[in-house]
């Protein structure tokens, strides 16, 4: 990677460069070293400007510079953030073919893509199945691999990875015993969890807060809220407490429509002088919105303002979609746009949630502007807002309107559900309007 403080000449440049064709770079090749090749590699890459990096990777080696670990391992990472995994493989075997020797960086880079994309078989096949003998990996790459089998239930492969990197030198660290925590907890495993605790101690690694905060998920999960809490003290005893256990176990009361128990315990981290963060004031105010007492959202949304939090997506959104059902529309949608001048660009399910208020007062035509709105802002409808606009269509009787839709939805591979397209296609009969565009849900 180039210093900050580097500054490219223009020819090196990206930016500059604009619609300039790559080939520019022959005629100017014969001065630059391939430090300078491997510069330009890591801007192009970091602006996603893949193929040119492809081609001025082909140009190093016509120009005579052989490309190097440093320039192969910078295209690979690229080509794995924008999720190009067959080409990035492609160029990982080329490297290994012609006698590079990857580094752990490479390695890590190479691992942490594939496993990032769930393609955790070829991460295994590519490092450890090919190059077990050729290089020490580190801990940091067993682990990803361990994470990846983790996260696609292969426990029995995550372990043999385990026993494997103990057997040459390269012992599980308390990333490890952790990684094997997260399955056992989400699986409710609580058994095979506790007795990891015990292995971790007896190796001499005490868990940390991570570990116990994973065991506070799982009791969660599990509807265990009491229990959890009894973790919680002894977690305190230890000093491993923090915002993110008071958050599970908060989350796990509002669920079950515990919401003042909740806010009790909201106040007792003030009290512990454990500071909330956004995403406690969320839990509680959707909570306390959920079972209509705004008094208390107010409350909270007011506390947050005073201690210097920002709303996110996420509570806009709550809070728009509650103030629709309760039928202050005009606040929603000042509520909306609010965010958007606060700096936070609306999603799918902010757009939803206004979508939704505006076909459930029979205001169809607010709600068709806001379903072109979000495509020319980029956003794609999802299911659910073709369904909403469908359905609103339908009980305003603008049913041609609604097969347009309908045809919109399955270009999209979107399927509209039976009752639905039920309704659409008997009130369509019922009219006896033209549409020749019904297709079979």
């Amino acid at each position: 990677m180039p210093p900050d403080n580097f500054m490219p000449p223009d020819y090196l440049c990206p930016r500059r460069l604009g619609a300039q064709k790559i080939d520019a770079m022959h005629s100017i090749s014969e001065g630059i070293t391939l430090i300078s090749f491997n510069i330009y590699l890591d801007l192009l890459c970091s602006e996603n400007l893949l193929n040119k990096a492809l081609e001025v990777f082909q140009i190093m080696a016509e120009q005579g510079r052989e490309p190097g670990v440093v320039s192969y391992t910078t295209v690979i990472c690229g080509l794995y953030r924008a999720r190009w995994y067959d080409m990035a493989v492609e160029l990982w075997q080329s490297m290994i073919q012609k006698g590079f020797s990857p580094d752990n960086s490479a390695c890590r880079a190479l691992v942490l893509g594939l496993c990032d994309g769930g393609k955790v078989d070829l991460a295994y096949e590519v490092t450890l199945g090919a190059m077990k003998d050729r290089v020490n990996f580190s801990q940091l790459i067993y682990n990803a691999l361990i994470h990846g089998f983790c996260q696609a239930g292969r426990m029995d492969k995550a372990k043999a990875i385990k026993m494997y990197m103990s057997r040459n030198g390269c012992g599980p660290d308390l990333v490890t015993y952790n990684v094997f925590l997260n399955y056992c907890c989400d699986e409710l495993m609580f058994e095979e969890a506790e007795k990891l605790m015990d292995k971790m101690k007896r190796s001499g690694m005490e868990p940390d807060g991570y570990s116990y905060n994973q065991l506070l998920k799982g009791l969660n999960k599990a509807n265990r809220v009491d229990k959890a809490y009894l973790l919680m003290n002894k977690m305190e005893a230890k000093g491993l407490v923090d915002v993110v256990s008071y958050n599970t176990i908060i989350k796990a009361l509002c669920k079950g429509s515990h919401t003042r128990r909740a806010y009790k315990l909201f106040e007792e981290m003030g009290q512990k002088g454990i500071a909330s963060d956004v995403v406690t004031f969320t839990i509680l105010i959707e909570a306390f919105l959920r079972e209509g007492s705004s008094n208390f959202a107010k409350k909270l949304l007011d506390q947050m303002t005073v201690i210097g939090l920002p709303l996110n997506r996420v509570l806009y959104t709550t809070i728009i979609d509650h103030l629709y059902r309760t039928g202050r529309i005009g606040m929603a949608y000042s509520t909306f746009y609010d965010m958007v001048e606060q700096g936070i660009t609306p999603d799918v399910v902010s757009y939803n949630a206004l979508i939704n208020g505006h076909c459930k007062t029979f205001r169809i035509s607010e709600a068709m502007l806001l379903y072109e709105e979000m495509q020319t802002k980029g956003l794609d409808p999802d299911e659910v807002t073709y369904k909403l606009i469908i359905g609103g269509l339908v009980r305003e009787k603008k049913l041609l309107m609604a097969c347009t839709v309908w045809d919109q939805m399955m270009e999209k591979g979107f399927t509209l559900d039976s009752d639905v397209s039920e309704i659409l296609i008997n009130a369509i009969r019922s009219k006896d309007a033209s549409c020749t565009n019904i297709r079979n849900a």
